[in-house]
């Protein structure tokens, strides 16, 4: 089995980074990170990646003219380091066309919620305010719209009832484990 060559993008601070990082160097999953990408160039996950002797690329889109312009920016140093998988780990941006084109069906995301429930921005407080009893993890491939692709794997977490702290705390427990598992029934 050949390792997959991936880039990770993240916003924050790559906590889903890191445990993709360590479950590659243990063994658990076939692939290489080429390259952390990250919209915020204060983001802790560049620190994280620099740690593990990642290249990073923080590129901010307001930098650019226009959303064609910035991922066309990604895109050229994704080519050049010949990655061939993207996997999103707390990246709070929508992928545009030109990385979809680029990498369709390629492309897998981590969101803390059971899609199609509760897509988008602030999954937990959704879940919590509509006072589900059960929200979870689900990992799923990206297309055009928020939250919208296939769905890969999924794990169910019970919500503590109206603590987002804890609920937080419950869904992040899992993640980390959902995602490397997501990912190893993709590559093997």
């Amino acid at each position: 089995m050949t390792k997959k060559s991936i880039a990770v993008f993240a916003s924050g601070s790559g906590s889903n980074f890191q445990a993709i990082a360590e479950a590659i160097e243990q063994g658990e999953l076939q692939a290489t990170i080429r390259l952390v990408v990250t919209d915020q160039p204060d983001a802790y996950v560049i620190e994280r990646a620099k740690t593990k002797g990642i290249s990073v690329l923080a590129i901010r889109p307001k930098d650019f003219s226009s959303k064609q312009a910035y991922e066309a920016a990604i895109l050229e140093v994704l080519e050049e380091k010949e990655v061939e998988w993207l996997v999103l780990a707390g990246y709070m941006r929508l992928i545009g066309e030109t990385l979809l084109d680029a990498y369709r069906s390629r492309i897998v995301n981590i969101h803390p919620s059971l899609l199609p429930s509760f897509p988008g921005k602030d999954a937990i407080g959704q879940a919590l305010d509509h006072g589900v009893k059960v929200t979870g993890v689900t990992v799923h491939y990206v297309d055009e719209g928020m939250d919208t692709g296939t769905i890969i794997m999924q794990k169910a977490v019970d919500v503590v009832d109206g603590d987002r702290e804890r609920t937080e705390a419950a869904i992040h427990a899992v993640e980390h484990d959902v995602y490397k598992a997501a990912l190893q029934k993709l590559w093997h």
